[in-house]
């Protein structure tokens, strides 16, 4: 049983790996000089894959990731079914065809924001996206998806799985908060069970929409005086919600302020943005980012057990 990975969640796949006691290999994967993308399973990988089951982790962000994954679902699809015709005729040209096993971990779904039509003619581009991948798998696995009622009823076996209970305890661990602050009420859901798994107090902001360029945070229920804050969302960008957040918890008293996330995109010098108003800075490896210090792997490994499960592949 093995875990494999291409240009993108390599780190993560190894923390996979060892949290399913499996093999991890690299695929091949480079550029062509017109940046069109190339993948090979290598003949050194050949066996691994062919046995069962295999999970490929793997990103769709930025947009060559969405190729990138395509064409190695797509060669691992082909080489399970026993399809190695190639021009120069090395090798076995067919092997015996395996049966189902192929399971794709998404650490990072990009396009997940993009989960609602708001004008006629939009693509619901998570669904368009995930139904594409659905084709070449036999079941997909979700980390911290940002909404996941989206991709309800997809054709394979599908598991949200969240590292949630990770990101609790680095924060217990390491932080020792007092109170956990949602930035918005979207981010409820994780932000409490953060807290309910910490044991310590719990609110979130309310967003209110002044006009295109305004938007003004108030606190609900807040008692920060005196209190180790960090704010919990489900990732992180430019960083201006979690800047105006952590200054409104100064202001009222926090000692300190800490930011935690499970994707962290830190667009635009976000890290340098929020270092001027928080304490810290914590994030999982779901994307490459200078504050990786949360391990998704544990996290990706139940979602997997569950689809396999599911799969009858255990």
């Amino acid at each position: 049983m093995v875990v494999v990975s291409g240009s993108n969640s390599t780190a993560l796949a190894q923390q996979l790996a060892d949290a399913l006691g499996w093999e991890h290999h690299r695929l091949e994967t480079r550029r062509f000089p017109d940046t069109e993308g190339y993948i090979r399973i290598p003949s050194e990988v050949t066996e691994g894959v062919r046995k069962e089951p295999v999970v490929l982790v793997s990103n769709t962000f930025p947009d060559s990731g969405i190729v990138e994954t395509m064409l190695m679902l797509s060669s691992i699809r082909d080489l399970r079914n026993g399809d190695l015709q190639n021009f120069r005729n090395i090798g076995p040209q067919t092997l015996p065809q395996l049966g189902k096993g192929v399971i794709l971990a998404i650490p990072y779904f990009g396009y997940s924001r993009q989960d609602k039509r708001f004008k006629p003619g939009e693509a619901i581009s998570a669904r368009a996206i995930a139904d594409m991948l659905a084709g070449l798998c036999d079941g997909m696995v979700f980390l911290d998806i940002h909404a996941s009622s989206v991709l309800e009823g997809l054709k394979v076996p599908t598991a949200f799985t969240s590292s949630m209970p990770e990101l609790a305890a680095h924060l217990q661990e390491n932080v020792g908060p007092d109170f956990i602050l949602s930035p918005d009420k979207g981010a409820i859901d994780r932000a409490s069970e953060v807290a309910q798994l910490i044991g310590c107090e719990f609110s979130y902001l309310e967003k209110t929409r002044i006009d295109a360029h305004t938007i003004v945070h108030k606190a609900k229920d807040l008692d920060v005086d005196g209190k180790r804050v960090a704010i919990v969302d489900d990732m992180i960008a430019t960083g201006g919600t979690i800047c105006r957040a952590a200054e409104a918890l100064r202001f009222q008293g926090a000692t300190e302020v800490h930011a935690a996330c499970s994707h962290g995109l830190f667009t635009g010098g976000a890290i340098a943005r929020l270092l001027r108003y928080v304490d810290g800075v914590h994030a999982t490896g779901s994307l490459a980012n200078a504050r990786d210090v949360i391990s998704g792997g544990p996290a990706l490994a139940r979602g997997v057990r569950q689809v396999m499960a599911e799969l009858d592949l255990e």
